[in-house]
Order: structure tokens, then sequence, then C-alpha cells
């Protein structure tokens, strides 16, 4: 059985747009439950919407709680993302390290997000199972509170399958008669222009050329393209000049 996704908690999030900003990052990687902690200006929140950008289904669905114990008190296991140092025990862990420990539990995890200002307090620190801490430049260790959310949430989304939108599906390889084909046709078009030389040259370059073609993995329909700009370029079209009176 599989682990469910983790819970995103917004302790005390200031603006509408951050919130928003945040569910639009959470369903980018396919967590879609949002627990807010005493947001500052209440919910809903008119200024959420427009700023998650169609994640209109993880707004909907946002629970309001009044302390953080109550919107961690199903989950089995809980991380504290924050970057700052504090007078606490409370195990450190990178974010792989937190998306495998997700993955490996099966009861519900949690993962709680500061005010934007202060970050989490040391109360709510206190309160996880671990502080999770994303290293970055420690000359300028300040994240917004989506992009916190988005790199611990891509970070839980490697372990899952999403769908590519930006993959596309590689055509197969043509086969090594076309292949042949198109070597041989640029083969003729090179002797005729006098490439190979000197002549005793000629079967090294040869070999190079074809190491060129067979390494490139050509698809039927690549090839048929290269063979026509050859084409092209040894039998170019004569353009007529024609002159206006």
């Amino acid at each position: 059985m599989s682990a469910p996704p983790p819970v995103i908690v917004l302790v005390q999030p200031q603006l509408g747009q951050n919130i928003g900003k945040a569910a639009r990052a959470m369903l980018n990687f396919g967590l879609t439950e949002m627990r807010l902690v005493a947001p500052r200006d209440g919910w809903p929140n008119p200024d959420a919407g427009p700023a998650a950008s169609g994640a209109d289904l993880v707004l909907e669905r946002a629970q309001v709680f009044d302390t953080v114990a109550d919107a961690i008190a199903d989950c089995s296991q809980v991380f504290a993302s924050t970057v700052r140092k504090r007078d606490v025990v409370t195990p450190v862990v990178g974010p792989e390290e937190m998306a495998s420990a997700i993955h490996a539990q099966p009861g519900r995890s949690a993962i709680l997000f500061g005010p934007e200002r202060s970050g989490l307090a040391t109360e709510d620190v206190v309160l996880a199972s671990h502080i999770v801490t994303v290293p970055i430049n420690p000359e300028f260790g300040s994240l917004n509170l989506a992009q916190a959310v988005i790199l611990l949430a891509y970070e839980w989304s490697r372990g899952v399958a999403l769908a590519q939108p930006t993959r596309f599906e590689v055509e197969p390889r043509a086969p090594q008669a076309d292949v042949e084909g198109l070597i041989g046709q640029l083969d003729d078009y090179l002797v005729k222009v006098g490439y190979f030389h000197p002549p005793e040259r000629a079967n090294a370059t040869r070999h190079t050329i074809r190491t060129i073609f067979n390494k490139t993995g050509w698809s039927a329909r690549e090839t048929k393209a290269v063979r026509g700009m050859i084409r092209a370029i040894a039998q170019p079209r004569v353009r007529s000049n024609t002159s206006s009176s």
C-alpha cells in the first residue's frame, strides 16, 4: 500500500495571493490537500483565486484550523520547513530524505510552512518530527512561500508517476537500409564535387562519414528529410530572372 500524499500546512499565512500561489505550486506536483492555520485575513480570501491560476480544487478543499496542533493531529510524521537554526533538538533532513520518509510511511505526513515575514515559530517547530531545510545560498537564504512549497512538493513528486507534458514519443530508428541509402546518396554527390581528396584518404574519410550517420539514430522521417536536403544541394533549382519593361 502506497503512502498518501503529504498535507501542506500554511501556518498564519498573511496574503491571499501567497496562499493562491502555494496552491498552484501544490497542484503542479499532484498535491491537493491544503490546511490553513489562523490565516491573517480570514478564509476564504478573494485574492487567492486569481493567484492560484486554475488550482481552484486546492483552494476549495482547503481546511482552516485554529492551531498547528489541530492541523496535524491526524499526521504520524511532520516536517517543519525552515532555514533558520533554532534551539531545538529536532532531527534535520534535506528534501530528498524528507521525500523518502514520506513515501516509506504508510500514515499521513504533513509539511509545515511558516508566515511569510517571520517563518515558523519555535513553538510550531517543536511539534514536528523533523526539520526539513532546503540547501540554498547561505548569503541569501530568502525563499518566498510558493518557492518553498514548490521545491518540497517537487521532491516528493519524484517518487510518484505524474504526467510529463514536456516529453514526446521517441520515433523508432530507421531501418539500416534507409541509412545506407542516405550514405550512398551523399557519397555520390561528394564524388561529383571532388570532396575525397587526396584519393589515398578516401576510404578513411568514408569510414568517418559512415560513423557519423550510424551513431545518430536517425528516424525514417529524419532520413528522408536529410536525403531531400542533399538532393536540393546536388540539383539546385535554376531561378529565372525576369525584367520588367
